[in-house]
């Protein structure tokens, strides 16, 4: 069953009994996640790639990974890129215990060429392992890595990449049928004649990482994105990036991540958490958690996410204290039937949001394309302390019959102006505790699914 009905006939329809979320007791606090997150450990050691040939208008790639190599024979530190335009032919693989270090003025610009971005790597592309093109900065199976500085790394306004957004259809539907029935990765190859974009920056299985004060522009695909990652802490980026599918921060299958004070503007969500697609996802079965993200400044088609692809699961994710500008949907969770995976306990507090299309939007019932029928299962989520300037949609859900959403609390929220306020299609126990929409407030218990067939 499917509601949409204006906030002023709710009890029409309706009876709500006064009821509470459960409480956060057995939840890691936030205070206890950011004090186990450890710094990578870098020597203080400085390698200017100027000293390795770097001239500005050459090729400096050659430059950038003879200064990453010497440092890595010397035991680690900083690989300084001094202020200028350096132009890289292909992408820079960061290696253990080296800090890339970008200061202000610097400016690093990618080629524009597909062709300098192989041979192929292992990546995760859109939830699913397979080898295919290199993301321009690349660390793979790496501890004690670092990207810092205020300098800018862009993924060049002429790319060729950014022309493969039509023309990637195919290989995706390919690469996801792969994933979904459980084909061995090494058959995964997605090379020349493909089209699958590579991320602008991918870590992938990487311990104790800092990425700190930079800007991106122009990234061919996700922005920023950490795989495989315990131990990560963002904070203080500048993402300015408008391609399409261009999301701030992809945490996926990560944990102990803390990521605060950053400004994103984006083509797509600002910072997503994620844990892997279909079977590939529950196969490998790494859960992103215990994470916190607070004090951002964000704008982009949608602010926050989890999911879709979040087969492995997700837990003990704190938003904190972030301010939301304007886009299609302010905080957006999802899902499908070839998916599973359990996302719980999590928590987005303090908000201010201006404009918006949907406010709160639960779409767990995305169509199922390849016919699974693993439903994912989305509770013990805490929303509260939101104070919101405009939407079109207050409150959106969307879930299968068989797995509804479950016990979410919706607290000490306001809503100055919207027009629609409930669409809901399968959910139990939603807890309102003063929550004021256009000066109307709600306070009770509300489950709303599809009958039992008689």
């Amino acid at each position: 069953m499917k509601i949409i009905i204006p906030l002023l006939f709710l009890s029409l329809f309706v009876s709500f009994s006064s009821a509470a979320a459960a409480p956060e007791k057995t939840w890691k606090t936030p205070e206890q996640i950011v004090a186990e997150i450890e710094l990578p450990k870098i020597p203080n050691k400085d390698f200017y790639i100027t000293d390795f040939g770097a001239k500005p208008g050459k090729d400096a790639r050659p430059a950038i990974v003879a200064a990453i190599d010497e440092a890595v024979k010397q035991g680690g530190g900083r690989v300084i890129l001094p202020k200028g335009k350096w132009k890289s032919n292909g992408p820079v693989h960061l290696k253990s215990r080296i800090n890339l270090h970008l200061q202000e003025g610097a400016h690093l610009l990618f080629s524009e060429k597909p062709k300098f971005y192989l041979p192929v790597v292992k990546v995760r592309w859109e939830g699913t392992e397979v080898y295919t093109y290199s993301p321009l900065i690349y660390a793979a199976n790496v501890t004690d890595v670092a990207i810092t500085g205020k300098g800018v790394i862009d993924g060049n306004a002429k790319s060729h990449f950014k022309r493969w957004h039509k023309k990637q259809w195919e290989g995706i539907d390919k690469l996801r049928s792969m994933g979904f029935n459980g084909v061995p990765v090494e058959e995964r190859v997605f090379g020349e004649g493909t089209y699958l974009r590579p991320d602008l920056i991918q870590f992938f299985h990487a311990e104790r990482v800092l990425l700190e004060d930079y800007t991106t522009h122009n990234s061919p695909f996700w922005v920023n994105h950490l795989v495989y990652t315990k131990h990560a802490t963002v904070r203080n980026l500048n993402v300015d990036s408008h391609f399409p599918n261009n999301d701030g921060l992809d945490i996926e299958s990560s944990e102990l991540v803390l990521v605060e004070d950053c400004l994103f503007r984006t083509g797509d969500d600002s910072v997503v958490v994620k844990s892997g697609r279909d079977l590939d996802g529950r196969t490998i079965g790494i859960p992103s958690k215990d994470i916190v993200v607070r004090r951002n400044d964000m704008g982009g088609e949608d602010g926050i996410g989890l999911g879709s692809e979040m087969s492995g699961g997700i837990s003990n994710v704190y938003f904190l204290d972030n301010v939301l500008r304007e886009g299609d949907t302010a905080f957006r969770f999802k899902s499908n039937l070839d998916r599973g995976g359990v996302v719980e306990h999590i928590v987005v507090r303090n908000f201010q949001v201006e404009n918006f299309g949907s406010l709160f939007w639960f779409q767990l019932n995305y169509p199922s394309k390849l016919g699974g029928n693993f439903p994912s299962t989305y509770k013990d989520i805490v929303i509260e302390n939101v104070v919101v300037e405009n939407v079109s949609n207050f409150l959106e859900i969307h879930a299968p019959a068989t797995a509804p959403l479950q016990d979410v609390l919706f607290k000490d929220i306001i809503v100055k102006k919207a027009e629609n306020y409930f669409d809901v299609e399968n959910a139990v126990d939603l807890t309102f505790e003063n929550v004021n929409i256009a000066g109307q407030v709600i306070d009770g218990n509300l489950s709303w699914r599809k009958a039992a067939t008689q």
